[in-house]
């Protein structure tokens, strides 16, 4: 990879305007004399007061080592001994570079400049600000100056530094504002969530588990996280989004491991696999409780040891991922009823954050609706906005304490789209809300009869005679199952909700059959039942 150095024009140590010059240690120029160090690009700082200077040593660099580009910048730094000047000077410089650490191998040297400036960027090169590796020259040995310079005491104690503190915790706002889509949440307890979030996130590589209702927007939060990560030159690879529920039998391990050529039936070629794909880059698999035990096994391995082997391969593989897992599932029952490994639950637990559902955010859903209009809006390409009758109207029917929002914010923005896309002028008139109204407070009155309907059928006497004769793990189950019948139209619909994991391991599977037989345990039938 090209090299790129970022250093100070020395303005002593680099200084000489005779022929003289080349038999004296330049620290600058001597740099790119070196036979084993190739440097592409010199970044150059200086103060704009040693023009003759600069261009004398940018000439002597070109006449040593053809292939350097110098590139200059101009560091307007008042007293180059003022460490908060010095310090915020280099700190909005590097904020800005567009660094490419796949392209490009960065160097940072130290050892021109006052000592506040080495400081400086010794510091942030360690706080990862320069994604780079600190660089030191020195004269040969047989050197020797008689001048022994200035000494300066520079305290580092930058907790003395408001100004330096204050800039710190503005780029914090920042990142948390980042991290909430630049939405001013109301929510207290999800404010202090992402607080800690961000401190996590950019503090560690360890998994984190978001848990939450569908919609509570965990997946675009993952993104947030690595967008923030990649953005602190934390992460160099890609954003790997993966829906585990979509997973299913030798398809999931294939997706998730690789396969080599001929595993299995229709391997045609070979397949790098999701977990590959995210090679110091993160991985985001939503629904995790939805893999199989199989593929839990191998994932926990992946997680411990970055290592793991492809279907079909005796040859491990290596993937250098970070982990972030979503799931709208109690994990720690599915650990109790084996349907989840614990030893994976625990890998994957140090960091838990359960993401509020909109009906815990209610304060929330006004902030929201400029943001989903801006989204929604390069979706349409047309800017619509709310007449202010129609938002008031509108807003008080969704923050109602009896307004379901089942999907949460998915279906807030799914409700937001239709009046956009009907919004005539781009204003969404309270024609256009009253309407959007109607729709939503349908839907909520269908939602609310298929709840009765389910309480009633488990209170019908059948059901309340046959609970008194059941154990409670019995109770449970035959519940769930008569809930899916009633939400069915017909006896194999039902059976293939039911055994929808278990029917693809079958050759030939008959799921109305297997419904059947488990009902007739209970003297019960699929159309009795339906009758409720």
């Amino acid at each position: 990879m090209d090299k790129i150095v970022f250093g100070f024009l020395g303005t002593t140590l680099d200084a000489g305007f005779n022929a003289a010059r080349w038999e004296r240690w330049r620290p600058t120029v001597s740099l790119c004399q070196q036979e084993d160090v190739l440097i592409h690009k010199l970044v150059l700082f200086h103060g704009g007061g040693k023009g003759e200077l600069l261009k004398l040593v940018a000439a002597d660099i070109q006449r040593v080592s053809p292939e350097t580009v110098v590139e200059p910048v101009l560091m307007p730094i008042k007293d180059p001994w003022d460490f908060v000047e010095v310090y915020s000077a280099l700190h909005d410089f590097v904020r800005r570079y567009p660094f490419d650490t796949q392209a490009h191998e960065y160097l940072v040297h130290i050892t021109t400049g006052t000592h506040v400036a080495q400081i400086c960027l010794f510091l942030l090169t360690e706080a990862r600000y320069f994604p780079a590796k600190l660089l030191q020259t020195s004269p040969p040995q047989r050197g020797g100056y008689p001048d022994t310079g200035q000494v300066a005491v520079v305290d580092l104690d930058l907790s003395q530094y408001n100004q330096l503190a204050a800039r710190f915790e503005e780029e914090r706002q920042e990142d948390l504002s980042f991290l909430k889509f630049g939405i001013a949440t109301k929510n207290a307890k999800f404010n202090r969530t992402i607080e800690e979030i961000e401190q996590v996130a950019l503090r560690s590589q360890t998994p984190i588990l978001l848990t939450g209702p569908t919609g509570a927007g965990k997946s675009f939060l993952a993104r947030r996280i690595y967008e923030l990560k990649k953005s602190k030159h934390q992460l160099q690879g890609d954003f790997i989004d993966v829906n585990c529920a979509t997973l299913r039998g030798d398809g999931a391990m294939s997706a998730l491991f690789g396969h080599v050529k001929g595993s299995f039936t229709g391997a045609l070629q070979a397949r790098a696999g999701y977990l590959k794909a995210a090679d110091d880059g993160l991985l985001f698999l939503d629904e995790i409780g939805e893999l199989g035990l199989d593929e839990q096994a191998m994932l926990l391995k992946a997680i411990e040891e970055k290592r793991f082997f492809p279907m079909g391969s005796d040859k491990e593989v290596a993937s250098d991922f970070q982990l972030i897992a979503g799931t709208h599932r109690d994990l720690a029952q599915d650990v109790r009823a084996g349907r989840f490994r614990e030893d994976l639950f625990a890998r994957i637990n140090t960091w838990l954050y359960t993401l509020p559902g909109l009906k815990d955010r209610r304060e929330d859903i006004e902030p929201n609706l400029d943001f989903e209009l801006d989204r929604i809006a390069n979706q349409l390409g047309k800017k619509v906005r709310f007449n202010s009758d129609a938002k008031k109207v509108y807003l008080q029917y969704a923050m109602d304490m009896g307004t379901e929002w089942s999907g949460n914010f998915r279906d807030l923005s799914a409700s937001l789209l239709r009046m956009a896309t009907l919004a005539d002028g781009g204003r969404i008139d309270m024609p256009n809300a009253e309407r959007e109204l109607q729709r939503l407070q349908h839907r909520q009155r269908q939602s609310d009869s298929e709840r009765s309907a389910k309480q009633q059928a488990l209170d019908h006497p059948d059901w309340l005679a046959l609970q008194v004769e059941l154990d409670a793990f019995d109770q449970v189950q035959l519940a769930y199952v008569v809930q899916v019948c009633r939400e069915t139209t017909s006896l194999s619909e039902a059976g293939r909700r039911l055994f929808q994991r278990s029917r693809q391991e079958k050759k030939i599977s008959n799921d109305a059959d297997r419904l059947r037989k488990y009902l007739a345990k209970f003297d019960l039938s699929f159309n009795q039942i339906r009758q409720w």
